[in-house]
């Protein structure tokens, strides 16, 4: 018996939907990730990008669990000095949504290399209106 060996060629990519209304922020986010690293398929391999396209909608609608709303910031640094930005959970709720999910599932990635590209195949929308209408998308719930 000889061992497979996947190529980036042969890789097969689906595009799922998942629909975050009412999901936890953090398990959504660690159970994406996966799917986005490709560790959901039985020919998994860590060098290679075999993870799918995931477009999760309704953003807006994810839920917090504690008191992170109200605890929880955000920083950013410009390297000038007094260039330190701080934005609380609430207000990025409010505003972006979409960037509260992007930040937590790109935490959940491994760092390295492939990061990046892995983050491209992740499309994150505020309401249940997307704009991959042509793409045959499967639905799939990520929670156990």
């Amino acid at each position: 018996m000889k061992t497979f060996i996947p190529k980036k060629e042969t890789v097969v990519r689906k595009w799922y939907l998942v629909d975050a209304t009412d999901k936890v922020l953090g398990r959504l986010a660690s159970r994406i990730s996966l799917v986005l690293q490709g560790k959901h398929k039985p020919s998994y391999s860590p060098h290679i990008d075999m993870g799918d396209f995931v477009v999760v909608i309704n953003a807006e609608k994810i839920k917090i669990t504690g008191k992170k709303l109200e605890s929880k910031v955000y920083e950013s640094h410009s390297l000038y000095p007094r260039g330190l930005k701080v934005k609380s959970l609430e207000k990025l709720m409010q505003t972006k949504p979409e960037d509260v999910m992007m930040r937590a599932v790109k935490t959940m990635l491994p760092f390295n290399k492939l990061r990046a590209r892995r983050m491209k195949k992740l499309k994150v929308y505020k309401g249940s209106e997307h704009p991959h209408k042509n793409v045959k998308l499967e639905l799939i719930n990520l929670t156990k």
